[in-house]
């Protein structure tokens, strides 16, 4: 439940913030992506001095700008929650260990998953998720498509983002201790490795979960 109504003030959270951009873009105020573009705009919604917008406009923004404050204040004390969590339970903190998985994910994992020995194999845990890509077979030959995404899409959306952290983090610092990633990403485009990863991910988490096992860094990561 803490998860489910972090995601959902989430998703308040992105609307509202669209929501200001879009009202102040009609009056030519507009602000780069992100959390400083972001606050830029509020900026400029609480300046009185600012003359580009009615005051009726101002009024219906500061009402938007009040709601965004208490929705990141309601994240905050949900984050600290989970935090709170992640520390004492062990399978967590075992979990966080993995390149890409951090708390946020970890007590996911856990809270969804409450016997991970339900599983045959990291790959059945994989498509529970919808990590696996979709066969088709015609006259004996296997074709493999995009992804299913027939599982838990939260916890997919988490590898994902989790998976594109990792590959960030090895372009802006070399891939060479990572040679399956490196041959990937020479093959194939930035977000077609991130799901690739994402699979790799859950099946090491898996792995984990059922057997009570550590994170153990390849040989090829830790030279």
């Amino acid at each position: 439940m803490l998860h489910r109504t972090r995601h959902l003030f989430v998703r308040q959270l992105t609307a509202v913030s669209n929501a200001i951009r879009a009202h102040l873009a009609e009056f030519g105020i507009v602000a780069p992506v992100g959390r400083q573009g972001l606050d830029a705009l509020v900026a400029i919604i609480n300046d009185g001095n600012d003359r580009r917008m009615p005051g009726l406009v101002r009024t219906c923004l500061i009402a938007l700008s009040i709601q965004l404050d208490a929705l990141k204040q309601q994240i905050r004390i949900l984050d600290r929650r989970l935090m709170g969590w992640h520390r004492t339970n062990e399978t967590c903190r075992r979990l966080d260990a993995i390149p890409g998985v951090g708390p946020a994910l970890a007590t996911a994992l856990v809270a969804s998953v409450a016997d991970a020995r339900a599983f045959r194999s990291g790959r059945d845990f994989s498509a529970w998720i919808g990590l696996v890509p979709k066969q088709s077979s015609s006259g004996g030959r296997e074709k493999l498509g995009s992804i299913t995404k027939q599982g838990d899409r939260y916890l997919r959306s988490l590898f994902c983002m989790g998976a594109l952290a990792v590959i960030r983090r090895a372009q802006k610092h070399g891939t060479k201790h990572r040679p399956w990633l490196t041959t990937l990403l020479e093959r194939r485009p930035v977000k077609v490795a991130a799901i690739a990863l994402a699979n790799k991910l859950a099946r090491m988490a898996w792995a984990m979960m059922a057997k009570g096992e550590r994170y153990r860094e390849p040989v090829a990561l830790a030279r």
